[in-house]
Formats: structure tokens, C-alpha cells, sequence
């Protein structure tokens, strides 16, 4: 969908641990760097843990990548092995084994120790090739104790200088907790090298995004705002996996908009829709920094879901009032009134040959300059060019039409009118000439003006 419109080659925010997409963070290049040392130097048993989605398994794709062809290297994703299964695995990735030999069933009689002899017969037989061999576990922080004790007697398998077998075990934070348990001080008591991955940084967010768009190819023709990716770190924490589901959203968003900006709205849509929760704190003074209407715009997408038209609520509170009779609306205190020199600097431009009129309002009406304002806002960060026109229609009074885009072409404009009529629902946008946008045509007819806000609003 928005891979094809952003011009990108492949998802830039998908959950599966490619390791081009991998960011060396200053966290992950320090964990990427100790690993292969510890590889280089046969240390034995390395443990990296991180909380869920920061990129713990990437790393580990991304290591096997670099490692030389003289490393053979067994990587298990699926912790829940029995030890004979464990065993299996390892020696069919060091290609002791064939699959067929494990689907046929002919090694289903074989004992764990059996296989234990075939491995170590395995890394013995490496030892005349200078070559080397590593074991990576991820998600290790659900192996079973008998697991993990059987992990323990196969980092025994070493000669007089150095160890046969480099043990990485990769997972979340509690796997330091249960390594210290007294069931497992003797394999806790091998570990060398030890490394907690961290969360990212409000800047290193920023560069992780752009790093992201730029592998997938699509870096130039999608941008996301300073404040878009402010509000990016502050839902996530810096989590990898989350600051993906975020954007994968927010993208979708932009592209249902036919936006090329990410906008802070969008952003807080889609956290809104994956139900994320920030800590009380940051969130309350978050939303006493903003206007009034931001903050209600805020708390309703939280509990709204990913749809097109990221800001829908925004645009239904003022279309409303944009295409009501003045007489039906309700009056109210006056705000500044609206002022006709200040459309001069948003008057259509010569070439414009259709726009689409969002609303009109009365300017001696109860409409207030500040609500055209927050409505401007709103269509901008949707990615449309903003313009005001004010035309005098004689006994019914002056009037502002609020102008949304600029087209040669009726086509591309009706494409935009029927995403504005599916992000606000109820509203009237319609296409019109820029003609008659600026009243130089049908300013002199009895009919009805079709900038006018409705039927039966003629004096």
C-alpha cells in the first residue's frame, strides 16, 4: 500500500529481524563489537540481554552475517527443546547431521550422550582446520533448568588451551536474574562477558527513522516532523520494535492523506491505536503544553483506531461550523473578527485552475478568526496548501471561502475531495474553479452561490 506511493523497495518498519535494517546504536555497536571479540578470543560463555523489542535478535542475525568462513555457527530460536532436541539442533546447523536423518525418525533410539560424543567429535575434528565453532541461543530466558544445565556440560567440551564451543546466550532482562539462581551458579560463574542492551535515545530515535527509510529506499520522498519524531520516542522508549509498529502506522496514515510530512498528529494517532500507554507524568505535562483544542484532539485519538484520516475529529468540530446559515448557528462572545487584508498573503495563485472550498464563512458571522486558524493547522499537517479568498456578494454580506490545494487537473482534485469527505464524515468539501473562488465569476447571478453555506440562506 504505502510501499508503492512512498516509492520504497520493501517495508522500512517490518517486525522481522532483517539485519540490513540493523542501527548501530552507540548500545548495539558496543554489543555487536564485544560479541565478536568474544568470538575472536574463544571466551566461552557470552551473555546479552535487553528488554523485549530492542533488537536483541536482529543483533544476532547481523553477527552471523559477519562472522568468517572458518566459524561454523548453530543459531536456536525455539528455547522449548527437550536436551536430545537441543542436541539435534546443534548438530544438524553444524551439518552433522542431515534433516532428513531427524524427519525420517533414524536417530530417534540415539541417547543424549551419543550425540554429545558426535559433537565433540565434531569440534575436535575443527581444531586441524583452524577453524571454530559458535552456538547462539535466543530468547533464552525461557530454557528449562535441565536445559540450561546441559548447555553447561557442553562449554566443558574444550582442550588444555582454549574452549571447543562459544556459547552466546541471548534474552530478556530476568535471564540475569535466573542465571543467578542457586540451581545455576555453576554456569552463571562461566560467563565472561556480559551486556545489556539499552533503549534509544530522543536523537538516536531520529536517526534510527531516517536510517530505516534510507535502507527501504524511500527516504526522499517521505519525511517525518522534528516534533512527529519527538512524539516517536516518548510513546516507544526508545524500543525498537515499538518505534516500527509506530511509524509502520503513522506511514499508513500519511499515505491515506496523501501526505509527504508525518505530522505529530499522525504520530499520535497511531500510538493511539496500538493502545500504548505513557507514564502518567511526562503525559500530563505533555498536554498542558499544548492549545485546548490539541489536547481534546489528543484524547480522542487515544482511544480511536488506525483509520484514513488521521485527524478526523479536528475537521468534523469545524466543518460544522463551516458550512451552517448564520442565522441557525449558535452566537457567541465574539473573538477578533475576520479580518479581509489578511487573505491577501493566501490568495490563490495565477496558475490555479480548480481548489476545493472546505468553508465559507460569514465575516460579521459568529466564525472567528482563531477557529479558521485551528481548521488551516489541521489541513496543512494533512499535507494540503492553504488559501483564503473574500468576496463580496452584495445584501448578503462579505465572506471568506477556506480553500484547500491547488489543481490543473479535476481529476487529482476530486481524489482529494473524497479523502477529505472520508476524514470527516458529514462535511460538504466540493471542487470549484479558482474562478469563482476568488468571485470573479457569478458574482452578478440571482441563483443560489454555491459558495454560500447552504440552501435557503438568502436574505
Amino acid at each position: 500500500m504505502y510501499e508503492h506511493y512512498y516509492g520504497f523497495t520493501e517495508k522500512p518498519f517490518s517486525l522481522t529481524p532483517d539485519p540490513k535494517f540493523l542501527y548501530r546504536s552507540q548500545s548495539h555497536a558496543n554489543a555487536f563489537d564485544l560479541l565478536q571479540y568474544a568470538i575472536r578470543r574463544r571466551e566461552g560463555f557470552v551473555v546479552v540481554t535487553g528488554d523485549i523489542g530492542t533488537g536483541k535478535t536482529t543483533l544476532c542475525r547481523a553477527l552471523l552475517e559477519q562472522i568468517d568462513r572458518t566459524t561454523f555457527t548453530a543459531l536456536v530460536l525455539n528455547p522449548f527443546l527437550s536436551e536430545e532436541d537441543l542436541l539435534k539442533r546443534i548438530l544438524l546447523d553444524f551439518g552433522v547431521i542431515s534433516r532428513d536423518e531427524v524427519k525420517s525418525g533414524r536417530l530417534a533410539n540415539v541417547s543424549k550422550q551419543e550425540l554429545v560424543d558426535s559433537l565433540y567429535d565434531f569440534l575436535l575434528g575443527l581444531i586441524p582446520l583452524k577453524a571454530s565453532a559458535v552456538l547462539i541461543i535466543d530468547e533464552a530466558q525461557n530454557l528449562p533448568l535441565a536445559v540450561l544445565e546441559q548447555i553447561r556440560i557442553l562449554s566443558n567440551l574444550e582442550t588444555d588451551k582454549e574452549k571447543l564451543l562459544q556459547i552466546i546466550l541471548v534474552g530478556q532482562l530476568n535471564l540475569q536474574a535466573s542465571l543467578r539462581s542457586p540451581e545455576l551458579r555453576q554456569l552463571d560463574q562461566r560467563v565472561s562477558i556480559r551486556y545489556e542492551l539499552k533503549p534509544l535515545d530522543r536523537e538516536t530515535v531520529a536517526a534510527y527513522v531516517a536510517h530505516r527509510l534510507t535502507v527501504a529506499g524511500g527516504s526522499a520522498a517521505v519525511t517525518f516532523a522534528p516534533k512527529a519524531l519527538s512524539l516517536v520516542h516518548r510513546w516507544s522508549g526508545g524500543i525498537p520494535r515499538l518505534i516500527n509498529l509506530i511509524c509502520d502506522r503513522a506511514l499508513f496514515a500519511g499515505y491515506s492523506l496523501r501526505s509527504s510530512r508525518i505530522t505529530p498528529e499522525m504520530v499520535e494517532h497511531a500510538a493511539g491505536s496500538l493502545d500504548l500507554q505513557l507514564p502518567a507524568r511526562p503525559r500530563l505535562a505533555w498536554l498542558r503544553s499544548r492549545a485546548s483544542l490539541l489536547a481534546a484532539a489528543s484524547l480522542m485519538l487515544l482511544a480511536s483506531v488506525l483509520a484514513v484520516g488521521a485527524t478526523a475529529y479536528l475537521y468534523r468540530r469545524f466543518a460544522a461550523t463551516a458550512m451552517v446559515e448564520p442565522r441557525q448557528a449558535v452566537r457567541r462572545e465574539p473573538e477578533p473578527a475576520l479580518a479581509l487584508s489578511s487573505a491577501v498573503d493566501r490568495r490563490l495563485p495565477p496558475n490555479a485552475a480548480f481548489t476545493i472550498l472546505v468553508g465559507s464563512y460569514a465575516v460579521n458571522g459568529p466564525t472567528t478568526a482563531g477557529d479558521i486558524r485551528e481548521l488551516t493547522r489541521w489541513l496543512e499537517a494533512s499535507g494540503f496548501e492553504v488559501h483564503y479568498a473574500d468576496v463580496d456578494l452584495g445584501t448578503r454580506g462579505r465572506w471568506r471561502r477556506l480553500l484547500a490545494g491547488v489543481y490543473t487537473e479535476p481529476e487529482a482534485a476530486n481524489r482529494d475531495v473524497e479523502r477529505l469527505k472520508a476524514a470527516a464524515p458529514g462535511s460538504d468539501p466540493r471542487l470549484i474553479s479558482a474562478a469563482f473562488a476568488s468571485g470573479m465569476v457569478s458574482a452578478v447571478s440571482r441563483e443560489r452561490d454555491p459558495a454560500a453555506p447552504g440552501p435557503g440562506t438568502e436574505p
